[in-house]
């Protein structure tokens, strides 16, 4: 077994192979930029080695770096984590040349799976389902547009080198097609240095199942059952679960045994994902092979008890699997929820910054390990429920607009997926992150979606159930009213504690009324609270519910028993009353009394100021490219700027018709959010 490993990645990923390391007793070396000098993977690693600026072209991706830092600490195995060089066929090459172990499949493996071209090609004639396309190279925007046509709209155009959702466009006519060519390509090249592209059908009604697949050096192969991969946005991942709702028994082995069929025909060793859509029929088709450990292994991990990151290093080393396909069973269900650092009431478009507030909730294993072989990952749940953080930040750490925005994997297991789901609700709620726009209202929403809740899903699912955006949960009436309710007894709590400040003058006590005025959700209920040693009892709207809470001013964090049920909120102060936010709901809570609340009705409501007349920037980024110019009269729908951020290109479109005053901004500017890049007429 390898002394020393060295991990060609950074954040969650990096992080997560360290703790494996670890528990077998492996040293490890991290590597870092500039802006990663303070990270927790550099924090948790042995050794950490600098290799240059915050750009991963100039850093992360530079084999010559990465080489250079094993040859420093005597590192005699690489693990890629994923992205950057995971699927870079002259990166294994470069190790085998220099003595050094590659923590992944062979090059030829990776070489042949990790261009999507290729390996449509070779999964055909490995008998391996596949989806319509063109699997040549594409000249131009224009070919690229005829050649969707044949195939026949709508078409998906892809980066042959990509993945975890870069380089990818959906076009609907040759318009949307020429656009999404150019725009794939330009992200290929810089995300992966590769700006080849392929087209292929857009299969309606899809679901994104995919297989892991896990083998060795000796022959042997096997598939880890399916994870459910379709609640996406923008082609990537947002939610998944293992397993899938979906398939049957029958599917799911006939997926498992092509995915392996397909692994054994390129002499594939170590982890791998086969991807495949699905339509409504359960007909499966081949999207690619991903030559490498995925973003959402965690779930498979959960429902098998396999930890695939110590097979992947064992795999290395030349160990045989310690198990066949029979011994692989699926054990309850698990649900992975990524953590952006983006905002989705602006688009989920990226946010950084530092994390002023950084508390995940504490993780938990349901039970020991299941006693089934000793290659289980520890901790393997087998009672109620179970809670798994993976992540690469800390309070007080800066988020970077250089790489990826996800920067957590939040994971639930329990018996049945409804009980999953509820763990993940209560994980969600529980889940403070505060200084950075972030993703966890959105992820509590879909949670509580009703289609998501039945299993009826497709990768349209964000896109089909919000057209217009995430603009916050909307709560049910029954729990606004339990939300009002306690936002009356937490007030009343910290009406309280200020009535009992010191300094008073004599003969001045002040006395804390009963009767409050809850505005909540455009709503108002008038709350009579009659407290008492271990709560409260709280009248509204003809009903007495009853509140018990250790809730104390100044705690952000509320773990609430509401008419008999649990409520977590969180919680901060505004004039007169509060901010609480609860699955995914965010509301501005006012609790008055009923003389003031009777005035405030008469006030004028504050209107925002008119930005109409401005194309902002809205997220901080990199100017790319600039389509106008001044005195250009532009058409609603028109293509105005594109802003690069965290590796993603996004495309600032006209809202109406109008005539371009002036352009303030220019291609290679840094800009803020909210900068002016141009003004209208």
């Amino acid at each position: 077994m390898f002394k020393k490993i060295l991990i060609a990645n950074r954040g969650e990923i990096a992080c997560r192979v360290i703790k494996t390391a670890r528990k077998m007793g492996i040293a490890t070396v991290a590597v870092y930029s500039d802006s990663d000098r303070n990270a927790l993977h550099v924090k948790m690693a042995d050794e950490a080695v600098h290799i240059g600026p915050p750009p991963a072209a100039q850093s992360y991706i530079v084999i010559d770096r990465i080489m250079d830092a094993i040859r420093q600490t005597g590192a005699e195995a690489v693990h890629p984590g994923y992205g950057f060089l995971s699927e870079n066929r002259k990166f294994a090459e470069a190790l085998e040349a220099e003595g050094v172990v590659f923590i992944g499949p062979p090059s030829g493996a990776i070489e042949q799976m990790g261009d999507k071209i290729t390996s449509k090609k070779l999964a055909q004639a490995a008998g391996v389902s596949t989806v319509p396309g063109h699997m040549g190279l594409i000249a131009d925007a224009d070919e690229a547009a005829a050649i969707s046509a044949g195939i026949g709209y709508p078409v998906m155009i892809k980066a042959s080198a990509g993945g975890g959702g870069k380089g990818m466009r959906i076009a609907w006519n040759d318009d949307e097609a020429r656009e999404g060519f150019e725009s794939s390509k330009s992200e290929a090249a810089s995300s992966f240095g590769d700006d080849r592209i392929f087209i292929e059908k857009f299969v309606t009604q899809p679901r994104h199942i995919e297989i892991q697949v896990l083998a060795d050096q000796h022959g042997n192969a096997v598939y880890l059952h399916e994870r459910e991969c379709s609640i996406q946005r923008r082609n990537q991942k947002v939610i998944e679960e293992a397993p899938s709702p979906f398939l049957d028994e029958a599917k799911r082995a006939a997926m498992g045994t092509q995915a392996v069929a397909l692994a054994k025909a390129v002499g594939y060793t170590s982890a791998g994902t086969v991807e495949f859509i699905v339509d409504g029929d359960r007909n499966f088709y081949f999207l690619e092979m991903n030559t490498r450990l995925q973003v959402e292994h965690p779930v498979t991990e959960l429902i098998t008890g396999v930890d695939l990151v110590e097979q992947m290093i064992r795999v290395a080393a030349g160990e045989p699997l310690p198990f066949a396909q029979s011994d692989l069973k699926i054990t309850g269900w698990a649900m992975e929820s990524r953590l952006y650092a983006e905002d989705p009431y602006r688009g989920f478009l990226p946010s950084i910054g530092r994390l002023t507030r950084y508390r995940p909730p504490a993780e938990v294993s349901a039970g020991p390990m299941r006693a089934q072989g000793k290659w289980l990952a520890q901790g393997t749940p087998s009672g109620e429920a179970a809670v798994r953080n993976d992540t690469g930040v800390f309070e007080g750490g800066e988020i970077s607009m250089f790489y990826d925005p996800m920067i957590a994997k939040l994971c639930t297991w329990a018996p049945t997926r409804g009980a999953a789901i509820e763990a993940m609700r209560v994980a969600l709620d529980t889940f403070e992150v505060e200084g950075i726009g972030h993703n966890l209202p959105f992820l509590s929403a879909v949670m509580d979606h009703p289609k998501f809740a039945s299993g009826d899903i497709t990768t349209a699912f964000i896109a089909e159930e919000y057209p217009d955006g995430f603009q916050g949960a909307t709560l049910p009436e029954e729990e606004l009213r339990r939300l009002a309710v306690a936002a009356a007894a937490m007030h009343r709590v910290a009406e309280i504690r200020r009535a009992r400040i010191s300094g008073r003058l004599s003969n001045h006590e002040r006395h804390v009324g009963q009767d409050w005025v809850v505005f909540a959700g455009g709503r108002e209920f008038a709350c009579r609270v009659v407290p008492d040693r271990e709560g409260a009892d709280v009248q509204v709207d003809g009903l007495s519910l009853r509140v018990e809470s250790d809730w104390r001013p100044g705690q952000t964090l509320a773990q609430l028993e509401v008419d008999g049920r649990p409520l977590v909120l969180k919680v901060d102060k505004i004039a007169a009353g509060l901010r609480l936010r609860s699955r995914g709901a965010d509301l501005r809570v006012h609790v008055r009394r009923p003389r003031a609340a009777e005035l405030a009705r008469l006030m004028p409501e504050k209107l925002p100021p008119d930005t109409s007349r401005f194309l902002l920037c809205p997220m901080p980024g990199l100017i790319v490219k600039i389509n106008v110019a001044a005195g250009d009269e532009v058409q609603e729908g028109q293509a105005l700027a594109t802003v690069e951020a965290m590796k993603m290109e996004n495309i600032l479109r006209a809202e109406r018709k109008g005539v371009v005053k002036f352009v303030t901004a220019a291609p290679g500017e840094s800009l803020k959010v909210d900068e002016i890049i141009m003004e209208f007429e």
